[in-house]
Parts: C-alpha cells; sequence; structure tokens
C-alpha cells in the first residue's frame, strides 16, 4: 500500500513540471517529502578520490568506478544509502557505501565520496568540504553465498 501511494506521488510530482521527480533512495539523486527519515546524523569533512582508484577492487568486492554515487566510510555496512549535504552550498546527493575509509589520523574526516559525487556536491576543485551525512537505508548482511568471488594467491 505504501508503495502505491508513493508512486501516485511520483507521478502527480512528475505531470506538475518538465523535470522528472527524484526517485527516493536511488543513488545520486535527491530526494523530496515520503523518503525515509535519517537513521543517524553525522558532521565532519568529506573528500573525494578518484582516476586513482579508478578500475581497483573495493574493500566490499566491486570495481571503484569514479563516475558512480559512491563512498567510503569507516564502518558503515555495505550498501548503505547515506544523503550527504555540502553545508557550505547545501547541495545533497544520495550515495551508497561500498569501500572502507577515510584513513589516516584526520578524525574530522567522516566520509570519502567519489569523484562524480565530489563535483555534484561542488567541491571537487577544492578537495574537500565541510558536510552533514543522513544515514538512510542499511541494506542486511550478505551471506556467505552472495559474497563475491576472492581470487586466490599462487
Amino acid at each position: 500500500m505504501r508503495h502505491c501511494l508513493a508512486l501516485a506521488l511520483l507521478v502527480a510530482a512528475s505531470a506538475c513540471g518538465s523535470r522528472p521527480a527524484p526517485v527516493a533512495g536511488e543513488p545520486g539523486r535527491e530526494t523530496q517529502a515520503g523518503e525515509p527519515r535519517p537513521v543517524r546524523v553525522l558532521r565532519g569533512k568529506a573528500v573525494w578520490y578518484g582516476s586513482k582508484w579508478h578500475g581497483r577492487r573495493t574493500a566490499s568486492g566491486e570495481r571503484f568506478n569514479k563516475r558512480a554515487m559512491t563512498a567510503a566510510h569507516r564502518s558503515l555496512p555495505f550498501g548503505t544509502l547515506i544523503r550527504v549535504v555540502n553545508l557550505d552550498n547545501q547541495r545533497s546527493v544520495i550515495v551508497r557505501v561500498n569501500d572502507r575509509g577515510p584513513y589516516g589520523r584526520d578524525r574530522s574526516r567522516i566520509v570519502d565520496v567519489s569523484e562524480a559525487a565530489a563535483r555534484a556536491l561542488g567541491f571537487r576543485s577544492r578537495g574537500s568540504a565541510r558536510v552533514k551525512i543522513e544515514v538512510l537505508a542499511s541494506r542486511e548482511p550478505r551471506s556467505a553465498r552472495e559474497a563475491p568471488a576472492r581470487r586466490r594467491r599462487k
């Protein structure tokens, strides 16, 4: 029932303007009313990573794509959707956690975002920004069967 209501609201909203209505929970798209409330809110600094890691395996086992709306966080489960809000310009995007980090002694850094997310948030050229992250949804842990295959070293 809840899905039918959400679909009806999306159809009505998209009919009002030329721009399609954002989809709640879809990485990279801003969301509007009807989205899940944040489970947790954190504030700190975000940095971005891109070309050097493009194509390499992330901690979740998938390949890093600098053009995808993804992020690295120290402890949130892989697949968790978070909204990252740049506190300097109020731009926001929804990204999916698929890697671990940020690493280093600077504990004010709370999230590393992909290059595409940094561009959308407006801090790619600066390298970092003061942000607020809102944890929107957490995926259930994967079973051993669903885990990505690991290569064995010879």
